[in-house]
């Protein structure tokens, strides 16, 4: 009986993390396969669905603990430039916490003014200032999205495309983990590409 005890547990873990994996994997591909079907009534916008992504990001990375001023303070999502997102990316996180962590957003327009947020989106209308962007941060526990082509190859953390009409995504491990943020395995599985990084968190 305590053999069977002992092997009782794992099996019950393991059965868990299978059952949340296969979760996730439904959600991820409900916001991809909703926003690319036609067919709905009110489909949702493009940057509806990325806002739900950078959300989701935001869920399964963790920052270094003197990240924060305190237990208390918020994870702060930024934009820089243009908003592409128009209210989708505060409507997202609205009411929403990730531990004890409310969420807020904010709409930069200076390089200069990232010093403080968590996770920093980068749109296509500011691909000119991505180099300065990531070159400013030099590895700082900034959580840097783009959808730009090659945006993780050069040098982000997250880079978002389209691919048959889904969204997709691909992460610069090596990038992160310079920057001492730990992203968790689960994102790693669904994403396209993993560059760099040892995996192993």
């Amino acid at each position: 009986m305590k053999t069977r005890k002992s092997g009782t547990r794992p099996r019950r873990e393991h059965e868990s993390r299978r059952r949340l994996g296969i979760l996730i994997l439904a959600t991820w591909a409900s916001l991809s396969i909703a926003w690319r079907a036609p067919a709905q009534a009110n489909p949702p916008s493009e940057y509806t669905v990325k806002a739900a992504f950078l959300f989701h990001f935001a869920q399964f990375a963790e920052w270094p603990p003197n990240t924060f001023k305190d237990a208390n303070a918020p994870l702060i999502f930024c934009t820089l430039g243009e908003d592409e997102f128009h209210g989708a990316l505060d409507e997202s996180i609205s009411g929403k916490t990730i531990g004890n962590r409310p969420l807020r957003a904010e709409h930069l327009k200076l390089l200069q003014e990232v010093e403080g947020c968590q996770v920093v989106f980068v749109g296509v209308e500011d691909k000119k200032r991505i180099p300065a962007l990531l070159a400013s941060l030099k590895d700082a526990p900034v959580l840097t999205v783009g959808e730009t082509e090659h945006f993780a190859q050069e040098g982000g953390m997250i880079g978002l495309f389209l691919e048959e009409n889904k969204i997709r995504f691909e992460i610069n491990l090596g990038s992160a983990e310079r920057a001492k943020l730990k992203i968790s395995a689960k994102l790693l599985a669904l994403a396209k590409t993993v560059i760099g990084g040892s995996r192993g968190n």
